[in-house]
């Protein structure tokens, strides 16, 4: 009888569970039992739209965005209680990380960007925002043109030692012609593959570098010509020279006339050519011109125009053979922090230098008859 009451008892209890409080009572025994109802758990729903900040660039609310690069690094970060599912900029999903930054190289184009950013939580709740970047790309400068379409070619000659006994060698002017091809092969933008350098050069090696020069260069391209040597005027004649390592002092069938050379200026299709030389040479070359100011847009003007010039350490009396005007000309290109020097000012800082230092009265102008248009040979420093 007392099994029975128990599971009568518990039958009881499992019919009657949604009674809250009761007495069940038997012949023999009574159970009170205490129940209480389940709480029903109410879910409020995420309606809420995420939130999203721009990290970089500071972008204003209102303010159009101005940037002078063609690629910027976008980086933002979203949050949402229900977390991000996914971050979209136009039209391409971004990797998100835990702490729901993100990040993304936009490339621009010139003008107004529009950067279109959605934002989606895990409860499809979305934030579409949009902004506006303009590209203003950077005016290009000289450099920037130069280095794309044009090349600085230079040809190099020192001559120290002569076949010919009775021509006096010289100690300094290789040495003065590697000065000046290091420091323009490594300041300025002559690069080495486009420079040619010979020591002892006789009169072959010069017609045939010149010869090739001719073939390579085109009209938007600049060449440096530098001689250091012995030279000779002939008063009679009216005609200078440059001696080669094989002129002989007898015979001028291997000397190497200016008138020559002059030819070859003609033939070397530059835009601007700069001829120095460290030698006698014949000042009726020259014509002479005024001097342009020193600002960025007179310095384009110069290039611009074609430009056939020329400097040399003397007017028709001997040079000598440590010079000063190598000197000083080195000095300055290397002393120089602007980023453009056109010849006329480089000579221009180094003449009175050089009357002062030494007896020799250097020379600059245009080449006769070569095809100078007023412009200038520019310097153009590397980065």
């Amino acid at each position: 009888m007392e099994y029975r009451n128990i599971i009568l008892s518990l039958i009881i209890f499992f019919c009657c569970s949604f009674v809250q409080a009761q007495v069940i009572k038997s012949e023999k025994s009574y159970l009170r039992l205490n129940i209480t109802p389940k709480k029903e758990v109410v879910e409020i729903p995420d309606t809420t739209s995420p939130e999203l900040q721009i990290i970089s660039p500071v972008i204003t609310e209102g303010k159009q965005y101005i940037s002078n690069e063609s690629e910027i690094n976008l980086i933002g970060r979203a949050s949402d209680e229900s977390s991000i599912a996914s971050v979209i900029i136009n039209s391409e999903i971004m990797e998100i990380s835990e702490a729901g930054v993100f990040t993304a190289g936009l490339l621009l184009e010139p003008g107004d960007n529009v950067i279109t950013v959605i934002v989606i939580d895990n409860k499809y709740n979305s934030l579409e925002n949009k902004f506006v970047i303009e590209y203003s790309p950077p005016e290009p400068t000289l450099a920037d043109i130069v280095n794309k379409e044009s090349k600085y070619y230079g040809f190099i000659i020192g001559v120290n030692n002569y076949e010919d006994p009775t021509i006096l060698p010289l100690d300094n002017a290789i040495s003065d012609a590697e000065k000046l091809y290091e420091i323009l092969t490594s300041e300025y933008v002559f690069e080495k593959e486009n420079v040619k350098f010979i020591k002892n050069a006789n009169r072959r090696d010069i017609i045939n570098s010149l010869d090739k020069f001719a073939e390579i260069v085109t009209p938007k391209d600049n060449i440096l010509i530098f001689y250091a040597g012995h030279g000779w005027w002939d008063e009679d004649a009216n005609i200078g020279y440059w001696l080669p390592s094989d002129a002989r002092q007898n015979s001028k069938a291997d000397w190497f006339r200016n008138s020559t050379l002059v030819d070859y200026l003609k033939a070397i299709q530059s835009k601007h050519t700069l001829l120095i030389t460290d030698a006698c040479f014949g000042g009726s070359i020259f014509k002479s011109r005024k001097a342009f100011p020193e600002a960025e847009k007179a310095i384009q003007k110069l290039y611009e125009l074609p430009s056939r010039k020329a400097m040399t350490s003397g007017q028709l009396t001997e040079v000598p053979d440590r010079s000063y005007f190598i000197r000083f000309l080195c000095e300055r290109l290397t002393d120089n922090t602007e980023k453009y020097l056109s010849s006329e000012q480089l000579f221009s800082s180094i003449r009175m230098a050089v009357i002062n230092n030494s007896d020799a009265i250097p020379e600059y102008g245009e080449i006769r008859n070569v095809g100078d248009q007023g412009g200038d040979f520019i310097f153009i420093r590397k980065e």
